[in-house]
């Protein structure tokens, strides 16, 4: 274990090349910070972090940079989150209230977070697994088409066309409608196919290939197809770091074009806490010199979706992580109450 002179050491060195972007020597520490001890002391201390692999020298210059597993450390142990300013708070409140359907809070969830952070923001769709049903509507386009739209709680609006196998009446369409809104409204997506399951056998014969049709669409289609949509923005803000990339920053672009690769950077959605990758912990050998802060969101207590950024390791953990917490919970306000 680290004492607590070493641990306010390691914290100034991170703060100073985060702040500065140049390798922090000793002298510069006793400079900036009070740690009430001689350069002498503090070189012997960074000596110390070195050793154990907190801190790193990049090249023959006398400073020092935090490793990724310095940076662990800093946000584990020794950093807070830094909470927003009143008129910042406002701001956000203000700029997704504007929201007028769920790809406008989407859209502007990415272009606020990426704004915020000077950061390249990633907002993960509402799962439809882990919403419930608001509606499902039915419309008549034709003898044998029919229109389905579904609308969640978390205003996401899904719409397919369906040919059915035989002409289906306007009583018929009305009486299935109400049927399968008495069922899911308001239940979860995952509880929806057991809910429906019998569904058609209450049904005369001849219509229930039709409801069997419009059960699958809805199932299927819907339910399996969409859960990995995702808005991605600010990739341009990469280029301010171009030398925290020590190889190129094609490979960092590439990874991010990768959508899979995205989904599992943000995590599991279900999972509302924040989680913070530092460099080499990010499985995706081209985000290796990246950092990803990563929280859920909703419209309730768990998460539905997950947003968050990515930037180089040297970031400035305390504000990417306020100001995305702070992003995801506006977002979850808005969502239940639209």
């Amino acid at each position: 274990m680290l004492s607590e002179r070493r641990l306010e050491v390691l914290r100034a060195i991170v703060q100073d090349y985060v702040g500065t972007e140049e390798p922090v020597g000793s002298k510069a520490l006793t400079e900036r910070h009070r740690l009430g001890v001689s350069p002498a002391t503090i070189r012997n201390d960074m000596a110390v972090l070195e050793d154990e692999g907190y801190i790193a020298q990049p090249h023959t210059s006398a400073g020092r940079i935090p490793t990724d597993k310095g940076y662990r450390l800093f946000v584990d142990k020794l950093a807070g989150v830094k909470p927003l300013s009143s008129p910042e708070r406002r701001a956000i409140q203000n700029f997704l209230e504007g929201a007028v359907d769920l790809d406008d809070v989407v859209g502007r969830t990415v272009r606020l977070l990426a704004q915020l952070t000077r950061q390249v923001a990633v907002v993960q769709y509402p799962s439809l697994t882990r919403s419930t049903v608001r509606h499902v509507e039915l419309l008549s386009l034709a003898p044998a088409r029919l229109t389905l739209v579904l609308i969640t709680d978390t205003g996401r609006v899904e719409q397919r066309m369906i040919d059915c196998p035989a002409p289906f009446g306007e009583v018929a369409l009305a009486d299935l409608r109400a049927r399968l809104n008495s069922r899911v409204v308001g239940r979860r997506f995952a509880d929806v196919p057991r809910l429906v399951q019998d569904l058609p056998d209450s049904f005369d014969a001849e219509d229930r290939a039709t409801v069997s049709t419009v059960l699958a669409t809805l199932l299927e289609n819907l339910v399996e197809e969409t859960e990995e949509r995702l808005l991605i923005g600010g990739t341009a803000n990469l280029t301010r770091f171009g030398h925290d990339f020590p190889l190129m920053i094609r490979p960092v672009l590439e990874a991010l074009e990768e959508h899979v690769v995205l989904l599992k950077l943000l995590g599991e959605a279900g999972q509302p806490g924040m989680t913070v990758r530092i460099g080499h912990e990010n499985a995706h050998e081209g985000l290796a010199s990246t950092s990803v802060v990563a929280v859920g969101y909703g419209s309730g207590d768990e998460a539905v979706a997950k947003l968050g950024v990515v930037g180089p390791t040297r970031m400035d953990y305390p504000g990417t992580m306020g100001a995305v917490r702070a992003v995801a919970r506006y977002v979850g306000q808005i969502l239940a109450e639209s």
